[in-house]
This record gives C-alpha cells, sequence and structure tokens, in this order.
C-alpha cells in the first residue's frame, strides 16, 4: 500500500496558525502581565507609615505626594488603574494607614471608601493655649492658626458657655478616638460633649455642695496641679485652698504668680514675683483667677470635688524635695515651716 503524501499547502497553513497562536499568547501574556502589573504587583513601599489626603486635595496633588515621598515605586502604573478605577472622582480625605507591599488596586480601593484610621488624640499636662493648639495640630487635619483663633473666640467660648479667660477647662484629659480630617468646629463640639460627658449629675451635685460652678472647680483644680507633685496629696491641698476661700482668705498659691509672670523658669518665687499686678495673682487678688493656670487634670478635678476635710491653711514645700508639703494651720507654724525650707533652697544655691 502506497503512502499518500501530505500536500505543502496544508503543512503551510499548520504553520501559519502554530504562529498566529503562539503569537496570541505571547501578546495575550503581556497584556495580562501589564494587567497584572498595573493592578495586583506590589507597588506600596515602606517610606511611610500613613498617607494624608488632606480636605480639598486633587487627585495631581495625591500623584504628586506618593511621588515626592516614595510612597508607591511606580507612579504611572497607580495613575492608570486609579483612572481605570475612577478614582480621581471619589476622593476622601483622612489618614490611611499602608501597607508595604500592597498593591494598586487594594491601595485604591482603601483611598475611593474611605476606609481611614482613626486618631487616638490624648492630651494632658498641657499649661497654656497655645501650647494645646500646636500639639493637636499635630495630631488632626486643622492648623494651629485656626485652633488658637477659635479657643481666643469670644463667640464660640459663649456659645458653650465659656468665656475666653476659661474656655480651656472645656478640654478634659483623657484619650479619644477621631478622624484625623475632622473640621475644626466638629472638634470642639466633641469636646464639649466630652465635657458634658464628665459633669455627671454626681459631679456637678459636688461641687454645688462646695458652691463652686463645674468652672470654678476646674479652675480651683488647675492651682491644685500646680502645687501637687504626688496625686495622693491633691485632695489635701484642695481642701486647704477651699478652707481659704471659704474663710475669704487670699490663696497666695504660689504657681498663680508663676503663671502671671510667664516665666515657667522660676524655681523660687521672691517678693518682686508677689507684686505682679495680674488677676492671676493670687497674692494680690482675693478669690478664683479669671480662669485656669494649666489645663486641669482628671485628678486634680476629683480631688476638688473630694476634698480632704481639715483646718489647714497654710502649706510649705518640704525641705526633703520629696514634692511633699508641710500643713499648719496658724502663721507661726507656718514661719518655721517657711524658714525650713528658704534654708534648704539656699544650701542648693537655688536663688530663682
Amino acid at each position: 500500500m502506497e503512502t499518500v503524501p501530505i500536500p505543502k499547502k496544508k503543512s503551510i497553513g499548520r504553520r501559519v496558525i502554530s504562529i498566529i497562536l503562539i503569537i496570541a499568547l505571547l501578546a495575550g501574556s503581556v497584556i495580562a502581565y501589564t494587567y497584572y502589573k498595573r493592578y495586583f504587583a506590589p507597588n506600596v513601599t515602606d517610606a511611610e507609615e500613613y498617607l494624608y489626603v488632606r480636605t480639598g486635595a486633587t487627585f495631581n496633588d495625591l500623584l504628586e505626594d506618593l511621588g515626592e515621598k516614595n510612597i508607591v515605586s511606580d507612579t504611572a502604573s497607580f495613575r492608570w488603574a486609579a483612572e481605570k478605577m475612577e478614582y480621581p472622582s471619589r476622593i476622601k480625605p483622612g489618614k490611611y494607614k499602608l501597607k508595604k507591599g500592597a498593591n494598586n488596586r487594594t491601595l485604591i480601593n482603601m483611598l475611593g471608601g474611605g476606609f481611614q484610621e482613626p486618631v487616638k488624640l490624648r492630651f494632658q499636662n498641657i499649661r497654656l493655649r497655645d501650647q494645646f493648639a500646636g500639639y493637636i495640630a499635630t495630631q488632626i487635619e486643622p492648623d494651629s492658626t485656626l485652633l488658637i483663633a477659635l479657643l481666643n473666640s469670644d463667640t464660640l467660648a459663649a456659645k458653650y458657655g465659656f468665656n475666653t479667660d476659661n474656655f480651656f477647662t472645656m478640654f478634659i484629659p483623657n484619650t479619644y478616638e477621631m478622624y484625623w480630617n475632622i473640621a475644626a468646629d466638629e472638634f470642639f463640639a466633641r469636646m464639649n460633649k466630652e465635657y458634658n460627658n464628665f459633669w455627671t449629675e454626681e459631679r456637678k451635685k459636688k461641687a454645688n455642695d462646695i458652691n463652686l460652678t463645674p468652672i470654678q472647680v476646674s479652675i480651683l483644680a488647675s492651682i491644685v496641679k500646680g502645687e501637687a507633685l504626688h496625686t495622693d496629696e491633691m485632695p489635701k491641698i484642695a481642701g486647704l485652698y477651699l478652707n481659704r476661700l471659704q474663710k475669704g482668705i487670699l490663696l497666695q498659691a504660689d504657681p498663680t504668680v508663676i503663671f502671671a509672670t510667664n516665666d515657667f523658669t522660676i524655681r523660687r518665687v521672691l517678693n518682686r514675683h508677689l507684686r505682679t499686678d495680674s488677676p492671676y495673682n493670687t497674692y494680690i487678688y482675693k478669690g478664683l483667677p479669671p480662669g485656669p493656670i494649666m489645663m486641669p487634670s482628671i485628678a486634680s478635678i476629683d480631688a476638688v470635688l473630694n476634698y480632704q476635710k481639715h483646718n489647714y491653711i497654710y502649706m510649705c514645700a518640704k525641705e526633703d524635695f520629696s514634692g511633699y508639703h508641710n500643713f499648719s494651720t496658724n502663721q507661726a507654724e507656718h514661719l518655721i515651716n517657711a524658714r525650713k525650707f528658704q534654708q534648704a533652697l539656699n544650701e542648693r544655691n537655688i536663688k530663682r
């Protein structure tokens, strides 16, 4: 039986088909790789922990930020994927946590969905309003200039039942969770809500029982905090100042004098400091000063509300520099304690 030879035309046709298939496979591979690289290949670097998208930022602003801070390895692929996923029309401000090796699709889904990480805002031990504004501006989007302007706003303070002297008492030191892009007015509204939550009926009743308003309690608490290095001594100090208030005696609190001089390097209050003419100088003006001398802590506020009952009206720092105080009921005993402390200051060459 003779073998029938395959026609050459069929052999050529098969080769052509094979070549076309190979080209198609190669083209498909290139397209698939390009698609993979633009959507699914790792692109986020570890150059930054967070990406901050400011309110009102444009897509070009974002691209510039990504490039300048080296947040993504390939900005061109991010742009392509973002445009395909229609992200430029749905930019949402916020603080976004970056994960090294994340791909464009994952990053864009997070940004476009507004899945930002909340800020845990914690503040305490802040003396002045401008310091507070400066610190808060490092934690949320509004800048310090706007925040200090609002802290000094008569209108805003009055809205919440304060004046500009005592507005600082509205901010209760604690840890609060909020979003980074919270607006300044929303931040103040949130702090007022937290203030009202803090001042429970029980706390307000205790304030009323000592004939003080919550604001006055906070002002006195700021003085207690300024005097006390140890929390366990706060109720005793609070009791002393309440005794003075009730007897109509000048508070004569050294921390108020330091605040009045605006010189916080003072370690030894001298007679010239006591003559500083300021409504905050409790050696000159009777009663509480018009506002807090620092941000009172929750411990100092509760120390005033739960003050220790005693007959002391004088106190002086102990000569052992332990941070505690010697208390007395009369001036003669107080002068003895004062001389001991002054001698200790002299021995350590502390002149001011």
